[in-house]
């Protein structure tokens, strides 16, 4: 035992991502960093966009030739789209990006491990010189980009098991050799030029990655992303409640994105629900309300039925602790997940969610038993959720049960110990 914690402590893991702490990859990039670093592995963090003074997080910084990658390969999508701009920030095709090979943080790293690197940080290029220094790579996915040819939502399209083509992302629908057809043949090149463990933050994803034809040969593993369950945990209700400045006899409901009005994240369904809910139950017109934080927040104000008390978007985690402590329900109506930082925050503090069947969503809610998971799409079962969490479940025991939850899967050691094993297993560093 003695000589694997003494290997583990040698070993140094260069964390690969395109922001420091902006989206959800970022966030659980850093998160695993921090992780790593607590249990015995010596991480750092390479970023183009850095936002702190953090000494583990290297920033390549915004300098021209950064802002021109991501320019070019817009330009190059626009192009695609008959100059159009359909989808234009949508799909990613890495055709330009930074070599990362040359920095001393890469030379002095045993293992290289990617997460989200995409709208012009690293090119398909990028990834095949990293493979050919021949240092061990891991690539956490965050979305389906690393399994497709440009898209991050394969949606109901399955080219991507085959060969992408007559992409849907392209505006009229693509042709036989279109910009993914191309791009599909070009990361088929780049991953067959060196060994790639990938690492699915969710079964459902990691189920998709191993349908892809891009993924053959390699390993196509599942760990999720791990939370700090010392920080994000349970707290007084009503002074999470002052402290946020939010009113003390109303339930709440809370729902967060980094922007409000994106419709991915189902702002209509959520809409439609509260309708549901407020014509099912008027006696709630002054005993319920929304709490909604992120960019446009304030838009919500005229388009829901219940008072609405809109925060900005917050970054800062401790401040996130008192905004989820301050609730008594998330949700989630969002129509892409894979597996949301949010739900397991919420939850973390004891928080029971209602998200729809998406995604990674029904394996971190545990339908009435934590939480609520409604049918896809559907805002009269998205409703019932609310509803059965406010008013019919056991609510103290839904709370019990979603800190349980997180504890037992999502906690720092517990995630930071499954990647060490996949570290050492590719690596040769073994016991």
């Amino acid at each position: 035992m003695y000589y694997f914690c003494r290997n583990i402590a040698r070993m140094r893991v260069l964390i690969v991502n395109t922001s420091e702490r902006m989206g959800g990859a970022a966030v659980a990039a850093h998160r695993l960093m921090t992780a790593l670093n607590n249990n015995g592995v010596k991480a750092k963090m390479l970023v183009r966009d850095k936002s702190s003074d953090q000494i583990s997080v290297v920033g390549l910084g915004r300098s021209w030739r950064h802002r021109w990658s991501f320019l070019w390969e817009r330009i190059v999508i626009w192009g695609a789209n008959r100059f159009k701009r359909h989808q234009l920030f949508a799909v990613d095709i890495a055709n330009v990006g930074a070599d990362i090979t040359t920095l001393p943080e890469f030379k002095e790293a045993d293992l290289i491990h990617l997460h989200w690197i995409n709208q012009g940080f690293l090119s398909l290029k990028s990834i095949r010189q990293i493979l050919a220094s021949g240092k061990p790579v891991v690539w956490t996915m965050h979305d389906m980009w690393p399994c497709t040819a440009i898209c991050h939502h394969a949606r109901e399209c399955l080219n991507y098991q085959s060969a992408c083509h007559h992409c849907p992302y392209l505006y009229g629908g693509g042709s036989q050799k279109d910009l993914s057809a191309r791009v599909f043949k070009k990361k088929q090149a780049t991953y067959s030029s060196g060994r790639i463990t990938f690492v699915a933050c969710s079964q459902w994803l990691a189920a998709l990655a191993q349908r892809s034809a891009l993924t053959v040969g390699q390993r196509v593993v599942t760990i999720p992303n791990p939370i700090n369950t010392n920080l994000f945990r349970p707290k007084a209700k009503n002074t999470a409640r002052e402290c946020c400045q939010l009113p003390l006899d109303k339930k709440l409901i809370l729902f967060g994105s980094v922007k409000i009005t994106d419709k991915r994240k189902g702002i209509d369904y959520l809409i439609d629900s509260c309708r549901l809910l407020a014509e099912q139950h008027p006696e709630w017109a002054n005993r319920l309300g929304v709490v909604v934080f992120g960019h446009e927040s304030q838009q919500l104000q005229s388009l829901l039925p219940f008072p609405v008390y809109a925060l900005p978007y917050v970054s800062q985690e401790h401040k996130l602790v008192d905004v989820y402590n301050a609730v008594d329900l998330f949700v989630t109506p969002s129509l892409e997940e894979n597996l949301p930082n949010m739900i397991m925050e919420a939850m973390a503090c004891g928080v029971p969610c209602v998200g729809f069947e998406i995604g990674g969503i029904p394996e971190m809610i545990d339908h009435r038993h934590n939480g609520y998971v409604a049918q896809y799409r559907s805002s009269e079962d998205f409703a019932n959720g609310i509803y059965w969490v406010l008013h019919e479940a056991e609510y103290a025991n839904l709370s019990e049960q979603a800190c349980r939850k997180v504890a037992a899967h999502y906690s720092e050691s517990a995630v930071a110990n499954q990647y060490i094993t996949i570290y050492t297993k590719i690596s040769g560093k073994h016991a």
